[in-house]
């Protein structure tokens, strides 16, 4: 568990210590034992000290120096888990070098809705000075891990040295809900110790359960481009209103850049909360309201409590002058060094480069901002030496196994979409196995596939978008697909290395995601009497060229079927064109090898569809498949009369049914 319990100098209620707690506090300095484990009852569980006899390997702990405090009865005389509401500035940063979890509880201190389900049945926790009786001692909390709500219970037992304590922290002597959050989820994750450096993107996830999008100032470059900045400045405006979380850093190079604070007073390797976005309007009176000039402006809280920006509409710079009274209190700008300052968007760009966008995923029917449609798949990277087993094949570099890792296929159902993508392996920064537990490098790829594929590639199709590498807990992607079919390939970077993993998809419309498990097709008791597949072929539809006007200006709305063995494949409707680029795949599993594959055009008419043409073919392994470009032609009775337009297409045919 995580909280520095009994065994470090334990005092109860009216200072007295009980004889089992002086006996286990004996106890662990006698065998170098601190009472900081992840498992069994916090009073029992134990860890050793360093060589030094006096530094816990585990939470860092130091022997009789920390003393751990009942909150109810040894901090102060009136305990509270909110004095007059919360709000980012109840949170400072202790000696614990955890700013990226101070940063993010600052964020999440503003959102009520939020707070409220991390910190459950808060009124009910709270301390009843008329009924003391009540207090068990015991605070429940909730945090979004691997795709569900957990909840985690611990006692009230916080470190402190000379009475204060020693982590995070209020204003408010009385206040204690940051000091129990961070608590909390320390016992997530083992201990005091595993949250030392982390990644703010995770604990936002861990928060909210949203999505948290990566964005690289100066790979976008940012501050050069104005366009691209206004464009990120909207993004970034657009999560903060729809109650998203947000976090800022500035990249450390070098280990002594690590909070080295830079002229204008931020800090290097240091991770700052957003607390606000705004378009600030200039001028004073009726002025200012016919104005059109506004100032994009962002808010942003140092965890530690001070050390602000002094550059330009720092606290007391004179450019809030430019701005009327009544703007300045709705902004809450204040004149003490209090960590919470604000800078221009383009300052922002300037200074920071890296910025963390926590989106809640809308997925209710009843709201009135855009909903999402999500998927969520669990799955394995398991190493196994049969290929057509193995599920650890390792990036794209490795091309020989790339296609032996988990496959998932989804669909996007509309012209185009914007598909969000979140690919999160388990944590294991709760389970070291030597000092602090080490992330693998995760990414994956995805594929554009023929529109009716059923089974695993084995052949490496059209790549259409890819996420990055890195050893994170998450990585993500946000990317436009045109209407057609997908396979995502989740991977780590090496072969051979295993994990689990969480993948979440998400959509406009239902996508019907699924992992793809079999490689071909299934064998069953009616394939004796019905045959089973000898080819598999792909077809791919290219392209047509001169098609038959139809509509008063010549132009056609063109799509194409096709049909195999009863099995057909139906493309999008290309617009206007006589000239149209169809570039549609379909897959198919042949049991009757001599009959042929047909290719139909159609227009897209109101009630019915006009045919344009069609093609027949046939395709046999033994001959090499390459491009063709064939005249249309009539069906029925007039099938060998030619019709206008021509069209291209490819053909490959297998008799290994795991070949494509």
């Amino acid at each position: 568990v995580a909280g520095l319990e009994p065994g470090l100098g334990c005092s109860s209620g009216g200072g007295t210590v009980s004889e089992e707690e002086r006996e286990w506090y004996e106890l662990s300095l006698l065998l170098s034992l601190c009472g900081c484990g992840s498992n069994g009852p916090e009073k029992r569980s134990c860890r050793k000290w360093d060589s030094s006899g006096t530094r816990c390997l585990r939470c860092s702990a130091f022997a009789v120096v920390l003393i751990v405090c009942f909150l109810g009865q040894e901090l102060c005389e009136d305990p509270h888990l909110f004095v007059d509401g919360i709000s980012a500035h109840d949170l400072h940063q202790g000696q614990l070098g955890n700013c990226w979890f101070v940063a993010a509880c600052s964020s999440l201190a503003s959102r009520e809705s939020l707070w409220q389900k991390l910190i459950p049945d808060w009124k009910e926790q709270e301390w009843d000075t008329e009924k003391p009786d009540s207090y068990a001692g015991i605070f429940h909390f909730r945090f979004w891990r691997f795709g569900e709500w957990v909840d985690v219970v611990i006692d009230d037992r916080l470190p402190t040295v000379d009475n204060q304590l020693v982590y995070c922290h209020s204003n408010d002597s009385n206040e204690f809900w940051s000091a129990l959050v961070e608590k909390a989820y320390a016992k997530v994750y083992g201990c005091y110790e595993a949250l030392d450096g982390g990644n703010t993107a995770d604990a936002l996830v861990d928060f909210t359960g949203g999505v948290s999008e990566p964005v690289d100032l100066l790979e976008g470059q940012m501050a050069t481009d104005e366009t691209a900045r206004n464009q990120l400045f909207e993004r970034v405006l657009k999560v903060h209103s729809r109650d998203g979380l947000i976090s800022c850093s500035i990249r450390a190079t070098t280990i002594e850049d690590m909070e080295a604070r830079l002229d204008c007073g931020l800090v290097k390797g240091h991770a700052y909360a957003v607390t606000d976005v705004r378009k600030v309007r200039l001028g004073h009176g009726l002025l200012a309201f016919f104005k059109s000039e506004k100032l994009h402006m962002i808010r942003m809280r140092n965890p530690w409590g001070e050390k602000e920006w002094s550059g330009p509409w720092s606290d007391s710079s004179e450019e809030w002058n430019k701005v009327s009274k009544s703007e300045r209190e709705k902004l809450g700008v204040t004149v003490q060094d209090d960590g919470e300052f604000w800078m221009t968007f383009d300052d922002f760009c300037q200074y920071f480069t890296d910025l963390i966008l926590c989106r809640l995923i809308n997925t209710s029917y009843l709201s009135i901002h855009k909903t999402w449609e999500e998927e969520v798949m669990r799955g394995s990277w398991i190493h196994r030496q049969d290929p057509l087993r193995n599920r650890s094949g390792g990036c794209i570099n490795h091309k020989s196994t790339f296609l032996q890792n988990p496959q998932y296929v989804f669909d996007v159902k509309k012209v185009e979409d914007e598909v969000l993508i979140c690919l999160q392996q388990k944590e294991k920064r709760a389970t070291p196995k030597e000092g602090k537990g080490e992330n693998l490098a995760i990414g994956f790829d995805i594929h554009q596939v023929e529109l009716n594929r059923k089974y695993r590639m084995h052949t490496a199709q059209q790549k259409v978008a890819g996420s990055i590498y890195i050893n994170s807990r998450c990585v993500f992607l946000r990317k436009e697909l045109k209407e057609g079919r997908y396979v995502i390939i989740p991977t780590t970077f090496d072969p051979g290395q295993q994990g689990d993993f969480l993948l979440r998809v998400f959509t406009d419309v239902p996508s019907d995601c699924k992992e793809l498990t079999l490689d071909d097709p299934p064998q069953t008791c009616w394939t004796g009497m019905c045959g089973y597949p000898q080819l598999v072929t792909q077809v791919h539809v290219l392209n047509a060229d001169g098609l038959q006007g139809q509509d008063a200006n010549g132009a056609v709305d063109p799509y194409v079927i096709i049909t195999c063995e009863g099995e057909r494949v139906r493309s999008p409707v290309q617009k206007d064109t006589r000239c149209p680029n169809f570039d549609i795949k379909g897959l198919f599993y042949r049991k009757k090898p001599k009959e042929g594959i047909h290719i139909e055009i159609y227009n897209k008419n109101m009630i019915v569809d006009t045919f344009l043409g069609q093609v027949v073919l046939f395709s046999d392994p033994n001959e090499r498949q390459e491009q063709h470009t064939l005249h249309l032609r009539d069906k029925g009775s007039r099938q060998d009369s030619d019709l206008p337009g021509t069209l291209t297409v490819r053909l490959i045919t297998s008799t290994t049914l795991t070949h494509i």
